[in-house]
């Protein structure tokens, strides 16, 4: 086939995938929203044109949608994910429980490569798995997926280079284990008070709504502001020769100074945005995969499991040196790992009052992921 016919096949293969997992995000059917607990929508983008290319034997690793998902669809995605956040809000969290948050991350972002310096510590066969064979590009992935969600998910996975087999298999991986952690965190928090009381913490909590746009513009002109501008930037930065690191963080910044400085930017919006190109673009990912490979290695295996331990401890003592209410290791956890759908859905369990800040802690992981993996990145490059 010549290069017109695979892109017209890729491009038809990825708007019916992206129909579908529409389709699949709305279905009330019980049986479909059991499957989707274990198995989420975006998941079915990646591995439905995975599935379809495998199944006919057709490549199409090298159309053209690869390098248009690159130039224009994942920095849409950077921008709008980054404009979501507005630092008023932040307020209504406070500080103690963002510090709890950030010492989350903190050791969410440090602790692979300590583990990989430490397992190679106990058996130099681990040094070569990881740093010689690259299998440290797998943990990457993980950083971005578990502090900023699918969007840095896939921004890290370009900038580590993570072979497509292998990022398969950490995202299945990767969502079968949060998964099992939000089961965990939702015991977790029923129980916190528990904690409180032997720790003799007070677990009351100043509930505080986030503030709204108070103007008189309709809701369509509010729109309008936001994706005028959104097109505006787009275009402006597609004139600009940079490479796909300085795209990341100069549409980084661009987008927190929109969401932050435009009184009549539409946060929920540009949030729906985001989540549609991410979307598309793990459906644009899945004409890449090679089947060839899905196993992971048991020591990479043992390793995450660890990381996600410790990572869960040293939120539980920070909060307890704090002496702010231990629901907040919950929240904060969820926030970090399970983002913007289960953060709330978890702390709803315990106050449904708190489900705003549950959201904002989950936003501030948006827009924080790819930084905290490319520091990731930075350390083991120290290797």
């Amino acid at each position: 086939m010549n290069d017109s016919v695979l892109f017209v096949i890729a491009t038809v293969l990825v708007v019916l995938t992206v129909l579908f997992v529409h389709w699949l995000g709305k279905a009330r059917n019980k049986l479909i929203k059991s499957i989707l607990d274990w198995f989420p929508a975006i998941l079915f983008a990646y591995v439905i044109p995975a599935g379809f290319t495998h199944l006919f034997a057709i490549d199409l690793s090298k159309v053209f949608l690869h390098d248009l998902s690159r130039s224009w669809i994942i920095p849409f995605a950077i921008l709008t994910v980054m404009s979501a956040l507005s630092f008023k809000q932040l307020k209504i969290v406070g500080i103690k429980p963002i510090i709890v948050f950030g010492v989350g991350s903190l050791v969410i972002a440090t602790l692979p490569v300590l583990l990989v310096i430490v397992f190679g510590i106990f058996n130099e066969t681990n040094t070569q798995l990881f740093i010689g064979d690259g299998y440290w590009k797998g943990l990457v992935p993980i950083v971005g997926g578990w502090i900023g969600g699918s969007t840095s998910q896939l921004v890290l996975k370009e900038l580590a280079e993570t072979p497509e087999a292998l990022f398969l298999s950490i995202l299945v991986f990767d969502n079968i284990l949060v998964n099992i952690w939000t089961i965990l965190m939702f015991q977790f928090i029923k129980r916190s008070n528990r904690l409180n009381k032997l720790w003799k913490i007070d677990s009351a909590f100043p509930v505080v709504e986030p503030p709204e746009f108070k103007g008189n513009m309709s809701l369509r002109f509010l729109n309008l502001i936001t994706l005028g501008t959104i097109l505006i930037i787009m275009i402006l930065t597609s004139f600009v020769s940079m490479s796909f690191l300085t795209s990341v963080v100069v549409l980084s910044i661009i987008g927190l100074l929109l969401g932050n400085l435009i009184s009549a930017w539409n946060h929920k919006l540009v949030l729906k945005l985001a989540g549609f190109s991410i979307v598309l673009i793990m459906a644009i990912l899945g004409l890449k995969l090679n089947f060839s490979n899905l196993s992971l290695p048991a020591n990479l295996i043992i390793l995450v499991l660890i990381w996600l331990i410790l990572h869960f401890l040293a939120m539980l003592l920070t909060a307890r040196l704090l002496k702010t209410n231990i629901a907040w290791v919950a929240i904060a956890s969820m926030a970090n790992l399970g983002g913007i759908s289960t953060a709330p859905a978890v702390t709803s369990a315990y106050k449904k009052e708190l489900m705003p800040h549950a959201i904002v802690l989950a936003i501030l992981s948006m827009v924080t992921g790819t930084s905290w993996g490319m520091l990731t990145i930075f350390l083991f490059g120290l290797l």
